[in-house]
């Protein structure tokens, strides 16, 4: 990660379910398994030796994707993230939050979700940044377990533009930053959301990163490493559009030279040569 350039590491939730990535004791209270190592304290080492950036992943109980209520996701994030803080806010690389939920369109209670976690992690943590990545319910928005690659009922760059101009005018005091995920969209409607997503993000006073997902949404293997064009046009794409950061899912899965996918490898090489040529 450092020798591309990487300097902000993103833990995507710090447990999901039952098994978690740090000892809580409130979490192991609530029945999650007690974990073998205390990764958030080695990322957060690792972070500091590195001089990376690393945001904390909120906690996903997993009630939320089986029943479209977020208010347990509260609930827990409530002593998660007082919890957390006292732990490891003392480490210099503790630089912001990751509010896990991932939403597309207007769900019933993602506003006051967002804007009561994201709240909540800045009155703890003297206003550290909040960040999002939600996804745009595009033509690639299909489950994984489907067997399809797209889908028509898919939204219009209208309807996108009127609902998430609602959901940032709510969220806009505890979210500092969004990075919608690329992979939904094809490749001819790119430019046209990147550009409206940063237009509402200046507009509420939001940071706007783009989330390049690293893995090939239009291969029936769901998922392999990106072919190093795709990557490269959506880069190429959020840069025009003046985002001032990306951020990709997933590098130890799909770019990194340690995965067990060896495709991952060469995207990793290729990447760094790109680096090099520009």
């Amino acid at each position: 990660m450092h020798t591309i350039g990487i300097d902000t590491v993103i833990m995507i939730r710090c447990g999901y379910q039952r098994f978690i990535t740090y000892p809580s004791t409130y979490l192991m209270g609530n029945g999650c398994y007690q974990p073998p190592e205390d990764l958030v304290e080695m990322f957060l080492s690792l972070s500091m030796e590195y001089g990376m950036k690393f945001y904390f992943g909120l906690y996903d109980s997993g009630s939320y994707w089986q029943t479209g209520n977020m208010q347990v996701e509260i609930d827990h994030n409530r002593f998660v993230i007082d919890e957390v803080w006292s732990k490891y806010g003392h480490h210099p690389a503790f630089k912001g939050w990751y509010l896990s939920m991932e939403i597309s369109r207007k769900t019933k209670g993602a506003i006051e979700a967002f804007r009561e976690m994201g709240l909540h992690c800045k009155s703890v943590s003297n206003n550290l940044p909040t960040l999002i990545s939600p996804w745009v319910d595009g033509k690639k928005a299909v489950l994984a377990a489907n067997s399809e690659l797209t889908k028509s009922d898919h939204i219009s760059l209208n309807e996108h533009e009127q609902e998430w101009s609602e959901i940032f005018d709510g969220i806009k005091e505890g979210v500092d930053i969004v990075a919608f995920q690329d992979g939904h969209l094809d490749y001819d409607e790119l430019a046209d959301f990147l550009e409206i997503n940063k237009t509402l993000a200046d507009r509420y006073g939001l940071k706007s990163w783009t989330n390049c997902e690293s893995f090939d949404r239009d291969m029936p293997i769901k998922f392999l490493p990106i072919k190093f064009e795709k990557l490269k046009l959506k880069l190429e794409a959020a840069q025009k559009a003046s985002y001032e950061k990306a951020i990709t899912f997933e590098f130890s899965h799909f770019m990194s030279p340690q995965s067990s996918y060896i495709s991952a490898h060469h995207l990793y090489n290729r990447y760094n040569e790109y680096l090099t040529k520009f």
